[in-house]
């Protein structure tokens, strides 16, 4: 049996790509995780989830457990309305969709949205699985450079208009994490803001803004995107991943109701009515602002560590940017390329992610790497990049 030739065009041509996951290496035992963005493990809250799950057990016994779920799961929509509200969001019920993270609503938006013909546009470097998953549908990526105040909308407006001068397509969607981006740390400055806004009403494309770290400022919040969204252009994607637990699988879009049918309609059933059960009886009984106050200073702590650690271990000519919240810090180190080093630095025991995998054009990526201050301790941060600083010292000369 011929198996490819069950396959559709567009699902061959998907396969020829690099498969999901292929960035993340296989790490060592004992490796200290300076790759993996992942909340630190003190802040998950296992017994408090625990507790709240037994309470919905006790109290609805086998509704959470069936396919139609608990009334909790509409509580929790309502949970999440008053979370956006508290972020200048103003959104009705039905203008928010739940769903399995914020990759499974970054999908629902492509295939909405996207098909080989269509146009997106991504940051670079921009989230690697959003990648793979705009590849999935499309082959035209435009990719609009970050810098230290986020995306370059300058240079968005020339490729836009440039495109609209030649006839070329223009983008359906524009794919951003405007606030402490994943990888660069970065956030977008708030005339940036604005001029992106502008920029979708005049050449009349979406924005798909995920604000997966939005809430883990060190300072201040930035207000999202969707916050200034009077034209219903912004699909706000978020996720409790970061702040809560992340095999939970709760995230959401936020956006205009006709697209919120449609992306509700490929959805299907495909909800987890347990753990949106179970997350909403959590959220019932905790202090979020409280918790949020709790997450903040912590990755404040430990990205502070992180950067003191970069500036007396790493040799001098390695750059950085200093995020302002999030898990990440994105290092420039001239003329290495970072991805032929990880095995050296895995036999070492310290991992990171290889710049490379963020890009389009990786070869674009090769002098990068992101770090993570999130899951490794304290003490760990600062001998993993003792370790990798020794071992770009010694590189560098």
């Amino acid at each position: 049996m011929n198996v490819e030739s069950f396959f559709p065009e567009n699902i061959k041509t998907a396969l020829k790509k690099n498969p999901p996951g292929a960035w993340m290496a296989d790490l060592p035992a004992d490796c200290i995780r300076l790759s993996s963005g992942y909340p630190d493990p003190a802040l998950v809250p296992a017994e408090q989830i625990k507790a709240a799950s037994a309470t919905l057990i006790e109290e609805e016994h086998d509704l959470p457990l069936h396919y139609l779920g608990s009334p909790r799961m509409i509580k929790l929509k309502k949970q999440i309305q008053n979370r956006l509200v508290e972020r200048g969001i103003s959104i009705q019920e039905d203008e928010i969709l739940i769903t399995a993270g914020a990759c499974q609503a970054i999908d629902l938006i492509a295939r909405v949205l996207l098909d080989e013909r269509a146009v997106v546009a991504v940051e670079s470097p921009t989230y690697m699985e959003a990648l793979e998953i705009f590849q999935n549908y499309t082959d035209q990526i435009i990719t609009i450079p970050v810098d230290e105040l986020g995306m370059q909308t300058d240079v968005f407006a020339a490729v836009l208009e440039e495109r609209k001068r030649t006839g070329l397509t223009l983008p359906n969607f524009l794919y951003t994490i405007p606030t402490f981006q994943n990888p660069t740390g970065t956030t977008m400055s708030l005339e940036r803001r604005k001029h992106l806004l502008e920029l979708a009403s005049e050449f009349d494309f979406l924005i798909l803004e995920d604000d997966a770290y939005g809430e883990l400022a060190f300072n201040e919040n930035p207000p999202p995107l969707k916050a200034f969204d009077t034209e219903g252009r912004v699909f706000h994607v978020g996720s409790l991943s970061k702040v809560v637990a992340p095999g939970m699988r709760i995230g959401w879009i936020a956006g205009a109701r006709s697209f919120i049918t449609a992306f509700e309609w490929f959805k299907k059933d495909l909800d987890h009515p347990f753990a949106q059960a179970t997350m909403a009886a959590y959220l019932e009984n905790v202090n979020f602002e409280n918790r949020l106050n709790t997450l903040q200073a912590t990755y404040r702590i430990k990205c502070d560590i992180l950067l003191r650690s970069l500036e007396q271990y790493f040799p001098e000519q390695v750059t950085w940017y200093v995020p302002e919240g999030g898990y990440f810090v994105w290092v420039k180190i001239p003329g290495i390329d970072t991805s032929q080093l990880l095995e050296q630095a895995l036999a070492l025991g310290v991992s990171y992610v290889p710049g490379k995998f963020f890009f389009v054009k990786q070869q674009v990526g090769t002098e990068y790497l992101r770090l993570s201050f999130s899951y490794a301790d304290k003490e760990e941060i600062i001998k993993g990049i003792q370790k990798l600083g020794q071992l770009f010292s010694r590189l560098l000369k």
